[in-house]
């Protein structure tokens, strides 16, 4: 094997060096940024006051409550909620001590769970849902038209996570 030159060390440091933003990406940045810590508490204070949720929890209600029969795999509610398994199985848990969800074993494939909301759970993602969506009005849709809606969610599809890494969480 050649030794190396002082060629091959200047372009191994080159890739070593960050890429720094440009103005245009440090403003996409600084926004994105922006939305990811401010969006979620005053979304979270709505669900709060109106059912005593937090807004993971009134996600996971929901998801459930929009799914056929009110049931889920637990690694798909876990992709649906940006959760990870184990902060999921700690939500199931409270949802269950007070009778809003169960679990049980997948009869068709015994290394999965299914979440199921129960009628009490489901009584109270609808106890919360019209604070929660007056919320999303007012913090995102609203001030958006229908091609920044359009575009946002076109934007979010290309960063959100794969199912598959939460799979593995």
């Amino acid at each position: 094997m050649p030794e190396p030159t002082e060629d091959m060390q200047v372009d191994a440091a080159a890739e070593d060096e960050p890429r720094w933003l440009s103005p245009g990406e440090k403003e996409a940045w600084t926004g994105a940024v922006s939305l990811m810590l401010l969006l979620p508490s005053r979304l979270e204070s709505a669900v709060q006051r109106a059912a005593g949720l937090t807004l993971f929890e009134y996600l996971t209600l929901s998801h459930m409550s929009e799914a056929p029969d009110r049931r889920l795999v637990m690694s798909e509610l876990a992709y649906l909620t940006n959760g990870s398994l184990s902060r999921l199985s700690n939500v199931m848990k409270r949802f269950e001590a007070r009778g809003w969800a169960y679990r049980h074993p997948d009869p068709v494939d015994g290394r999965r769970t299914i979440a199921v909301l129960t009628d009490e759970g489901w009584t109270k993602v609808v106890e919360a849902a019209p604070a929660h969506v007056r919320s999303v009005r007012e913090h995102v849709l609203d001030p958006l038209t229908a091609t920044d809606q359009r575009a946002l969610a076109r934007i979010a599809a290309k960063l959100r996570t794969r199912p598959e890494d939460f799979a593995a969480s």
